[in-house]
């Protein structure tokens, strides 16, 4: 019968007619023969199996073999037998190798025939040694593809004992971390994606049997990811094993690595970077998962180091798989994570496109940020701070400098003004201005909890502040501005002379730059091209007119300011103020009425501060301690002393003023209401060449864009020879109108509101050209202009002596933190029955359901300490915290217009902050890593230290003996060691 079969397949018959005779053949299997002929058709069918020169003659092969088989199977066991397994495995067959697929295929078929026979025990030891040296050798895809499915079909043969079972999960790793693909068309890429999957289904089935194998294998994996070996690069088919780790165990195996000291940076930031890589492999599951798992814990522990070089390497990368549909929602997942708490260099954040509310994209940041992280580590790690949840950054006192950490943090909050320093291109500067922008510029991008403005203070300290000592926050604010004034008409001029006479040497240039600006700044202004940054942001204009009583003559006066001073007005005059200014009012001698103007002259200006404004004060009080806030500050360790003081002054303060509780408005309307000059106060009159009584008035006939209104609430006891504070409450109004008048037509006239086709841009000298018809008569016409409340510094004390400032503050753009401009009908919309409290305003309802509406809002500025509050916080703070009183508010304009817009190096950017120089950038960011190195190198010191006052412990049953880095005994190499549960990957 193999004689007629050998003769069959060799020949030239038609191929039906072999057919026919192959399953005669195999019929015949049931017939009897003797153990030669049966052991020569096993050879036959087994050659025919293994060596067939085309598919046809493999396949009679195995069809004879399995029918001779299942018939004659006493004989088939003894010509299967161990002797020709081994030879098959390790010498080969003919020309086949020992590691040709076929050879598996082979030995499964026979392993079918005699599976009830007791020999097969005896292979299955044997296969169980030959399948952990096969994997041992590195098998190609397609021959671990095809052990892999014998094993899982005759589990049997898998490696048996703890450590024969690890070695063999250990180098089924390593081979699949040596898997490359053998093409690239589609069917060869789909095949060698099936080899794989069947791999890793093999291992799955291994640690699903046996759970003790699970750890080693992942020790395995990560000491083949973060070799350093670059002349071998792991497959990313290693993928193909994360969609079988359990989630369940993400925090305890995050945990084990992230806290192990002896895995070093470069190892990780290398596995991490190849887990990254493993986004690439189609069809896997949660590998975005572990990523991002283990970025947070890198997180958590404070190694920024390495997470900061894993985003700048792999960024690109993991943005250019969004290209491809099948790995697009892994890839997304973590470029988003990437993005969002990447935050030490602000160039990924400055896309110049519209953006959402910024307040929320700023909380979300910090809530993705990596020092925001929680941290999974044991209570004995403390948590090291980072940014404050609000996004905001508040700022180090460095002794007694709340007075300017007040002022600067409301500057910044003062969102057109700081979007146009930022935007400025002072490149090669070394001005005040220059430095603003930098501590701007690091208010807005730092990664710090708060930053301490060393320079700026040094600075910009007016001399005759003393260092470390209290001082006024008013008079600071005043001195900035003036500086940065005079500062910028200074350079406009210098840069003007050298353009002009670029001959001249440099002293001559300076003189007649200094020239230039003393000139420029007695001159008015005229347009608005010449004016500085500080006159468009803060500057308006008061005229000052006195009429003389007895000859009428009137005489008038220009002047400019950036903030104007506010006196408490007695009882009789906030009675008979009304929506009209008074014909007559109380002369105002016993309180200090001041506008504050952009002088040049800083001594002069000193005196006047000296003499007009309150003294200074600052955080140390007058126990030498120093106030601490919590989240809203309190008055908890206010002393007896200072409670009796504050009765004190609230007593002489309640006898001047009354009852009543004034608003902003009536301070302002008291600032502009007419003033008779008379007794020793009268007016010299030059036409009646006498002093004579005589009538002041004061219109504000130029708005500012930001108003600084400052409340004096330090005066001068002349029967005490003391300085007292005023610890009247005042109500803050959320919406502010302020009276501005301006010569124009009557036919532009509206009733209390805008001029017709006028924009509010439209200032001064200009405006009245617009409004006046040939030949028609100036009127005076009031317009209220409305101003939102941006912020509000607070003074803490009973004295100018002592205190603390402190400032409430929120982002208030042209068109209203909403969106909206609220005109002053709005609040005549609700009627004094509708007011919640008996002491409460129309204008104070008004307020607090626009503050209902917009949550989160306002910013608490305590020095470091930045957090959230409300408006009515704000409200209450005087009849919650006595001795805490407004001192200096800001109020924004508001107008048609959408917020801030500009060019900046012909990209145009809106509704945010500008795109920052690079030399910024990278101070900001070279800052960043700074922090992120001080805090890893504070919370790795902390780990060390608990990790030395903990008990380390291994897995159960883990052999104690074996050394780091042994992979069991089939070797193999361990790529640097595991011994502990600390060396556990992921």
């Amino acid at each position: 019968m193999d004689k007629i079969l050998e003769g069959l397949v060799s020949s030239s018959h038609p191929l039906q007619l072999k057919r026919v005779i192959v399953r005669r053949v195999v019929e015949s299997a049931e017939t009897p023969l003797s153990q030669a002929q049966c052991r020569a058709m096993f050879a036959l069918s087994t050659r025919l199996v293994l060596q067939g020169p085309d598919p046809f003659q493999r396949q009679v092969g195995r069809q004879v073999l399995e029918a001779y088989g299942r018939y004659h199977r006493a004989e088939f066991e003894a010509f299967f037998n161990r002797g020709l397994v081994l030879g098959l495995l390790q010498r080969g067959y003919g020309q086949l190798s020992g590691r040709d697929p076929a050879i598996l295929d082979y030995i499964q078929a026979g392993l079918r025939l005699i599976m009830s026979c007791p020999s097969v025990l005896e292979l299955f030891e044997l296969l169980q040694v030959e399948a952990l040296r096969l994997v041992c050798e590195r098998p190609a895809p397609p021959l671990c593809a095809r052990l892999c499915q014998l094993l899982g079909d005759f589990p049997q043969c898998l490696p048996r004992g703890r450590k024969l079972s690890l070695a063999f999960c250990q180098q089924l790793v390593r081979s699949i971390a040596h898997f490359q693909s053998q093409g690239s068309r589609e069917a060869e890429l789909r095949l060698y994606v099936s080899q794989v999957t069947q791999v890793s289904g093999l291992l799955r089935s291994v640690w699903k049997a046996e759970p003790d194998t699970l750890l080693p294998s992942l020790q395995e994996l990560f000491a083949v990811i973060s070799a350093a070996d670059t002349s071998f690069e792991p497959s990313v088919a290693l993928a193909s094993l994360v969609q079988h780790i359990p989630l369940q165990m993400i925090t305890v195996l995050i945990r084990s690595l992230t806290t192990d000291p002896n895995v070093k940076d470069a190892s990780m930031t290398q596995a991490l970077c190849r887990m990254i890589d493993w986004l690439s492999w189609p069809l896997a599951q949660h590998v975005e998962t572990w990523v991002i798992a283990l970025l947070k814990g890198l997180a958590a522990v404070q190694k920024f180091t390495i997470l900061i070089d894993v985003t700048l390497l792999k960024i690109e990368l993991v943005f250019n798989r969004l290209w491809f549909p099948l790995v697009r929602p892994g890839a997304l997942a973590v470029l988003s994570h990437m993005l969002l708490s990447f935050q030490h260099s602000p160039e990924a954040f400055h896309l110049e496109l519209p953006k959402p509310n910024e307040e929320k994209i700023k909380l979300i940041l910090s809530q993705s940020a990596w020092t925001s992280q929680s941290s999974s580590l044991p209570s004995c790690l403390s948590r090291l701070s980072g940014k404050s949840e609000t996004g905001k950054t508040g700022l180090i006192n460095l002794g007694n400098t709340c007075y300017m950490n007040s002022v600067i943090q409301a500057l910044f909050m003062a969102t057109d003004f700081r979007r146009h320093v930022l935007s400025l291109n002072l490149n090669g500067c070394n001005s005040l201005m220059r430095k603003l922008q930098h501590l701007f510029a690091f208010l807005a991008h730092t990664q710090r909890e708060a930053y301490a403005p060393r320079i700026f203070f040094e600075a910009s300290r007016p001399p005759w502040f003393t260092p470390r000592s209290q001082q006024d926050c008013s008079e600071y604010l005043r001195f900035l501005l003036d500086r940065l004034h005079e500062e910028e008409r200074t350079l406009r001029a210098l840069s003007s002379a050298k353009t002009a006479e670029s001959i001249m040497n440099e002293e001559s240039q300076t003189q007649e730059a200094v020239h230039k600006a003393q000139l420029s700044a007695e001159a008015p202004c005229t347009g608005s091209e010449e004016r500085t940054l500080i006159e468009k942001m803060f500057g308006g204009k008061l005229k000052t007119s006195i009429c003389c009583l007895n000859c009428k003559s009137t005489s008038q006066k220009e002047e400019a300011f950036t903030d104007l001073s506010l006196a408490f007005c007695p009882p009789a005059s906030l009675e008979n103020l009304g929506p009209k200014c008074m014909e007559h009012s109380e002369v105002k001698d016993d309180y200090v009425v001041q506008s504050n103007t952009l002088v040049s002259n800083a001594a002069e200006e000193t005196t006047l501060n000296n003499l007009e404004v309150n003294g200074g004060c600052d955080t140390i009080m007058n126990e030498g301690t120093i106030k601490n806030f919590s989240t809203e500050p309190n008055s908890e360790n206010t002393t007896n002393s200072e409670l009796n003081k504050v009765q004190d002054n609230r007593d002489i303060s309640q006898r001047l003023v009354g009852k009543n509780t004034p608003s902003v408005t009536d301070l302002l309307n008291y600032f502009l209401a007419p003033e008779i000059l008379s007794g020793d106060n009268k007016y010299y009159c030059e036409k009646c060449a006498s002093l004579q009584n005589a009538e002041k008035t004061m219109q504000i006939i130029e708005e500012p864009e930001y108003l600084i209104l400052t409340l004096l609430r330090f005066s001068y006891d002349p029967k005490c020879h003391i300085r007292r504070k005023i610890l009247d409450n005042v109500s803050l109004p959320l919406v502010l109108e302020l009276p501005v008048k301006r010569a124009t037509s009557p036919l532009a006239v509206v009733s209390g509101g805008w001029s017709v086709d006028v924009e509010i841009s439209d200032i001064g000298e200009n405006l009245a050209k617009k409004l006046k018809p040939s030949g028609a008569d100036e009127v005076t016409c009031p317009q209220l202009v409305p101003y939102m409340l941006s912020s509000v510094v607070v003074h803490s004390g009973v004295s100018s002596e002592s205190g603390h400032y402190y400032s409430y503050a929120r982002n208030v753009t042209g068109s209203g933190p909403s969106g909206l401009c609220h005109q002053s009908k709005a609040l005549s919309l609700v009627s004094p029955q509708n007011n919640l409290l008996a002491e409460e305003s129309p204008c104070t309802v008004v307020e607090n359901e626009l503050d209902t509406e917009m949550p989160k809002e306002w910013f608490l500025f305590n020095d470091s300490r930045v957090t959230f509050t409300s408006f009515q916080s704000v409200q209450k703070i005087t009849s919650r915290f006595p001795k805490d009183t407004a001192y200096v508010l800001f109020y924004k304009k508001q107008n048609n217009t959408c917020g801030f817009s500009t060019n900046s190096a012909n990209r145009l950017w809106v509704n945010g902050d500008p795109p920052l120089q690079k030399d910024l950038m990278d101070a900001i960011t070279k800052d960043n890593k700074l922090y992120l190195q001080e805090q890893e190198l504070s919370a790795r010191t902390q780990a060390l230290q608990a990790a030395s006052a903990s008990c380390s412990f291994r897995p159960n049953g883990f052999d104690d003996n074996d050394p780091p880095g042994s992979c069991g005994p089939a070797g193999g190499g361990g790529g640097g060691g595991f011994s502990t549960v600390g060396r556990l990957v992921f």
